[in-house]
């Protein structure tokens, strides 16, 4: 019995003492959490009031850093940025800034290349750095991201300069050409030749202003404000009208089909200077007696029935590092002969444009010396599609149903299903 009493005993002392060694413990842990740090003293209670919220809401990335150059607060878009990583920030000419706005307190400002974080090409983000003192500890840095500005800017360059040059080679050739006729006014033929070579720049000339305006109105405007169901049918006898003297010239059958009661929304205008721009574009790359091919299909997408329409010629094909530019203001696959034909270099673009306006795409296959097939996407006009029953006129005139002298053929369906790289026989 006195052995059990022991043990009992030593086992109600060691409770004992394990409870209060256990409340001790808790009572210090409480402590220490109370305990400011050098981490909570520069958290939220640090930044003046209001500070938190302002930052929230602001474009620019944002970053508050305390004496020891420790962030104490940093917007999502600074981490975006790769300013802040590891607690610090990680650009040393803005926390050398930083550093000596802390020291005078005066406002700096700076533009940066900086190097994009995750890209082995070398790349620079251009970034604008604005610091200022914010409290007695504390430094605040703004950083804009000036990039796509700078961007934007290049390109609006590089189109000055190049409308500069387009608009001089025909003004000059103009200029030569009136001192021609004027000395040759004694040599009739002499005038007439330099005569139909005006004729030549003045609608070169004419050709590149209305492109320019075409594409400025389709940067600008928005085509849904007088959007209308438009009949596909309709568009492909614009196109084809619009070719059909160069077609004719150069013997090239156009043909189209697949293109009955279907029709797209949106603007009429744009969509057929689009159209007629592709059409347009295969009739003058293609050789002569060969075939261009327009046809129109149904697809089902899951955002709603799309309109493609396919533009097939068998001319010279484009390379595939030109098919990365052709979409690009005044690229020309070939310089030379797009002076031969005419052609501005902004055709392309006017599609790329139209296309984005209207929520579609143009899409190009192509390959050398077998030809090329432009594709554009687009959404179909639905409830337009519903009410057309019985308005089912064709689009084509009986000229072209039955066959003409020009060149240029209309068949019911060149081909019942087309994909992008099929050319015509």
């Amino acid at each position: 019995m006195d052995v059990n009493a022991a043990v009992a005993a030593a086992a109600a002392i060691a409770g004992v003492l394990t409870g209060v060694i256990a409340m001790l413990a808790f009572r210090w842990s409480e402590r220490e959490q109370k305990r400011p740090t050098r981490t909570s003293l520069h958290t939220d209670p640090v930044l003046p009031p209001g500070v938190d919220t302002v930052l929230s809401v602001l474009r620019s990335s944002a970053v508050v850093l305390d004496e020891a150059d420790a962030v104490v607060k940093a917007s999502s878009a600074a981490y975006a940025l790769g300013l802040v990583r590891g607690g610090k920030l990680a650009v040393e000419p803005m926390l050398q800034m930083a550093r000596d706005t802390r020291r005078d307190g005066e406002i700096r400002q700076v533009e940066l290349d900086l190097p994009r974080r995750g890209t082995g090409r070398g790349e620079a983000l251009a970034v604008s750095a604005r610091v200022a003192p914010l409290g007695s500890r504390l430094v605040l840095l703004l950083v804009e991201d000036l990039t796509e500005a700078r961007r934007i800017e290049a390109v609006r360059r590089d189109f000055v300069a190049n409308v500069s040059h387009e608009l001089k080679t025909p003004v000059g050739a103009l200029s030569l050409l009136s001192e021609a006729v004027m000395g040759a006014s004694e040599e009739p033929e002499a005038v007439e030749r330099f005569a139909g070579r005006m004729q030549i720049e003045a609608t070169r000339l004419t050709n590149l202003v209305q492109e320019l305006i075409d594409l400025s109105r389709v940067q600008n405007d928005d085509p849904l404000e007088d959007a209308e169901p438009v009949r596909i049918d309709e568009l492909v006898a614009e196109a084809i009208d619009r070719c059909r003297h160069q077609a004719g010239a150069k013997q090239i059958t156009m043909a189209a089909g697949g293109t009955a009661d279907l029709r797209l929304w949106g603007n009429r205008g744009q969509l057929a200077a689009a159209l007629g721009n592709l059409v347009e574009n295969a009739v003058n790359y293609s050789p002569a007696r060969t075939r261009v091919g327009i046809a129109a299909r149904r697809v089902t997408a899951p955002g709603g029935d799309l309109i493609e329409i396919a533009v097939t010629d068998q001319g010279i094909g484009i390379s595939d590092k030109d098919k990365e530019r052709i979409f690009e203001r005044f690229y020309r696959v070939d310089p030379a002969r797009s002076r031969a034909t005419g052609g501005t270099g902004l055709g392309l673009a006017i599609v790329k444009h139209v296309a984005a306006s209207h929520s579609g795409e143009v899409t190009v296959w192509s390959s050398e010396g077998q030809g090329s097939t432009f594709t554009l996407r687009l959404p179909e006009a639905g409830a337009a599609r519903d009410r057309a029953t019985d308005d089912q006129t064709p689009g084509l005139d009986e000229d072209d149903e039955t066959g003409q002298t020009d060149g240029t053929t209309t068949v019911s369906s060149p081909y019942e299903s087309f994909s992008a790289p099929e050319v015509l026989p």
